[in-house]
């Protein structure tokens, strides 16, 4: 029983960390902002090292989920431009997803089931039928949060192959987007304006999008159509 609880209180403990240390108000743009300079200079001076470390942050962020993963995103794309922070998102929040996945999936998956039956139950038939065509859809289209969408596969016994294929792959446009944003997040703060943070549910940006939704989802339109053919 302790063995199978321990990661329930390590996320709970990291959780508890994070708002207890205040890291909620202290993780910021203005902190980002203020700061800019000397950030840009440990960027230029540790390069790589960097970039690595910084995965590793927002592979944490997520196995934890802390609600401040768009904040590193934009943030990413202000301090290594918008393809290398879309580069280091993915790797991180692929690997920080599927932590948590394989920790709900054995240790968490008796709790989690208890509080999200009904929901986890709508989407099971679904799931266990066309698993990584629905992967990228929750993943593409942004209609539920981060982590619970790092969660319910897990619930469902979808496997770690699927899961990683259909995360690492579904969040790289939302991502690039939001590393666009963070690319020119120099010159809004030089204007003194805010980043826009609904830019992604703007029609040229959310058009291209669903329709890359809409296209994981033709398998699932073809095998359903075959079935009442048959």
């Amino acid at each position: 029983m302790i063995r199978r609880a321990w990661p329930l209180a390590v996320l709970l403990g990291g959780l508890a960390l994070f708002f207890g240390l205040g890291l909620h108000r202290q993780i910021s743009f203005e902190t980002l902002r203020d700061n800019r300079a000397a950030l840009g200079e440990l960027v230029e001076r540790w390069g790589l090292i960097a970039r690595f470390g910084y995965a590793a942050l927002y592979a944490a962020v997520v196995a934890f989920s802390l609600p401040i993963g768009l904040l590193l995103t934009i943030a990413a794309g202000f301090l290594f431009g918008a393809y290398q922070a879309t580069v280091v998102v993915v790797v991180g929040a692929t690997l920080g997803a599927v932590a948590l996945f394989l920790a709900a999936r054995t240790a968490l998956r008796d709790v989690l089931m208890a509080k999200a039956g009904p929901f986890v139950q709508k989407l099971e038939a679904g799931f266990q039928e066309n698993a990584l065509s629905y992967m990228f859809v929750l993943r593409l289209v942004p209609l539920f949060p981060f982590w619970l969408v790092n969660i319910v596969p897990a619930l469902l016994g979808i496997p770690l192959r699927v899961y990683l294929i259909g995360t690492f792959f579904g969040i790289i446009p939302g991502t690039f987007v939001y590393a666009l944003v963070g690319n020119g997040l120099g010159a809004v703060f030089d204007s003194g304006g805010e980043p826009d943070l609904a830019i992604i549910f703007k029609p040229e940006i959310i058009g291209p999008i669903l329709g890359l939704a809409a296209l994981a989802l033709v398998p699932v339109v073809y095998r359903t159509i075959k079935s009442k053919r048959a």
